[in-house]
């Protein structure tokens, strides 16, 4: 492959940094640059609001969901345009937070298998910003297993009525809609007998509740489902397959968790870069060379392993299972960094005030927060099985429930 642009890239490259320069929020530029990675928070403005003001923007002049086609609110680029354009988009990108699960997970289902009404409706709708999307799939007794998963749905003449409880779901307490899966037949193995539907989040019959977090956000939320009812209209594939369509949600969400998800490296290394230790700066220490460099090469595995699933994609072809590999690394590697770098600030670690810590207390926050990216998006050890079984070709896991109906399942307490 090669990584220089052409010159219809090298076109389109300039057209974007022009637009950007002359249209960013920049009063937010230095704000959004201290930010510390898995926590951006502005002092003086709502995220949300800052951010569906720069979607509905960047929808208007035809810079939003680059990749979509025109009718549904893109622009009909290419994966190689859509990177580029976040390149230059650089710090103002962390302001795609609130859109990052509807146009990279909920778009791509609804558009792979929503009616052409539905499609026309709701996808120029998320592009723009005006409707936020989430993704409900974990549950509490599910684990890291989705196919485990008990929120049922039940066939009432032309609706359905859906009772059950999600958790971690980011971002449900300002989504407007999202994609929901359910058990629809109990009495198959638990991979089958699962249907999947999108629900608007303001409907009768749905209650959020934010999980408050360590690194003092509340990004996630329980989200409790009682005879909550959905016209047929809303399912998304056909019933019983649900599980093939969040498939597409699953392969798209780690594509686009694995070529988004900061890893800290460059904060590091700027941070090695001028710290002062009693020995002299950080970064001339052997030690600590040595782990940046080790880190260098992983960074840079990232970014060509990410270049390879966009070739994919340039090709017509879904995101592999070979997506996984991003995720896990980086967020293994995230964890890393900022347990090192808390390391080196050694006592002032402890302090957390972005006004006197060290680079702003973003390390503090870093590792907070870095739990969960390895968890979300699926734990690293289901990760390691998808990268052993389907990219390695190695032996399956051993799945003793696999061929059993769901509900001969044992439980625990039953």
């Amino acid at each position: 492959m090669n990584f220089d642009d052409t010159p219809q890239e090298a076109a389109f490259r300039a057209e974007a940094r022009k637009w950007i320069d002359a249209n960013a929020p920049k009063e937010l530029e230095a704000e959004l640059s201290k930010s510390s990675l898995g926590r951006i928070r502005l002092q003086k403005h709502d995220i949300v609001d800052v951010a569906k003001r720069w979607q509905k923007k960047k929808s208007d002049a035809g810079w939003a969901c680059l990749h979509w086609p025109k009718d549904y609110g893109g622009r009909g680029a290419s994966p190689v345009e859509r990177v580029i354009w976040q390149q230059e988009e650089g710090v103002y990108g962390k302001l795609t937070q609130p859109f990052q699960i509807g146009e990279g997970m909920c778009g791509p289902t609804v558009m792979a298998y929503g009616s052409e009404a539905d499609k026309r409706r709701y996808l120029p709708k998320l592009a723009s910003g005006e409707e936020i999307w989430c993704q409900l799939f974990s549950e509490p007794a599910g684990g890291s297993d989705v196919a485990g998963l008990r929120t049922r749905a039940e066939k009432k003449g032309d609706e359905w009525v859906i009772n059950g409880q999600k958790i971690w779901t980011s971002g449900a307490h300002y989504s407007d809609y999202g994609i929901l899966i359910t058990r629809t037949d109990p009495n198959v193995p638990k991979h089958k007998g699962l249907t999947m539907f999108y629900i608007n989040m303001k409907s009768p019959g749905v209650e959020v509740k934010p999980i408050k977090q360590a690194n003092g956000m509340q990004e996630f939320n329980e989200v409790f489902f009682t005879d909550l009812r959905v016209q047929d209209s809303q399912r998304l594939g056909a019933v019983g397959d649900g599980w093939n369509v969040s498939l597409t949600t699953l392969m798209n969400e780690r594509m686009s968790i694995g070529a988004r998800l900061a890893t800290g490296f460059s904060e590091i290394f700027d941070f090695c870069s001028s710290l002062m230790t009693e020995d002299g700066l950080a970064i001339d220490d052997s030690a600590t060379r040595s782990k940046l460099a080790s880190w260098a090469v992983r960074n840079s595995g990232l970014k060509y392993t990410s270049y390879r699933a966009i070739s994919a994609l340039s090709k017509g072809e879904r995101p592999g299972p070979e997506n996984s590999i991003g995720k896990l690394v980086a967020g293994t590697m995230l964890q890393d960094i900022a347990t090192y770098a808390m390391d080196l600030e050694g006592a002032a670690g402890v302090l957390n005030d972005p006004n006197v810590a060290e680079a702003a207390g973003q390390f503090q926050q870093m590792l907070l927060s870095s739990p969960s990216t390895r968890i979300a998006g699926g734990t690293d050890e289901i990760l390691r099985n998808i990268i052993a079984e389907r990219v390695l070709g190695l032996p399956g896991d051993i799945r003793v429930d696999k061929d059993v109906p769901f509900n001969k399942i044992p439980t625990k307490g039953r």
